[in-house]
């Protein structure tokens, strides 16, 4: 026997407009039952678990111990100025010069998540 997992949970000051956030990031819409001012919500990803947004009274206040990895359908660099723009803060850059390498970026709420190289940018450093 397994266990499947069924979502990731995101604990957050304000779970509507996080998962906003999140929504434009993946490009799937916000669970269409909640709305502002509700504590619990959710994206249902189109493949894998739910993210999941849980309002809680703590503020973030250490780095995660486990992040989100995004693998985008553009190139990567693309990928973090679009995101940059939606609200996410620069974090750190681990991109090489050969084009390996990823960033790390930060939500709304300062949780961390890595930006990698798309399936394109591999193919490209393969050839």
């Amino acid at each position: 026997m397994v266990s499947v997992v069924q979502n990731v949970a995101i604990d957050c000051a304000n779970a509507y407009e996080l998962a906003r956030f999140w929504s434009s990031v993946t490009g799937r819409p916000v669970h269409p039952d909640v709305g502002p001012g509700d504590r619990e919500t959710q994206v249902p990803l189109a493949e894998g678990p739910v993210l999941y947004f849980n309002q809680v009274p703590e503020a973030k206040t250490v780095k995660n111990r486990i992040h989100l990895c995004l693998r985008p359908e553009t190139s990567r660099d693309q990928e973090v100025d679009r995101l940059l723009g939606l609200g996410a803060a620069f974090v750190a850059d681990h991109r090489n010069p050969d084009g390996s390498g990823w960033a790390i970026l930060a939500d709304p709420e300062g949780n961390e998540f890595c930006v990698l190289r798309s399936e394109s940018d591999r193919a490209a450093m393969n050839s």
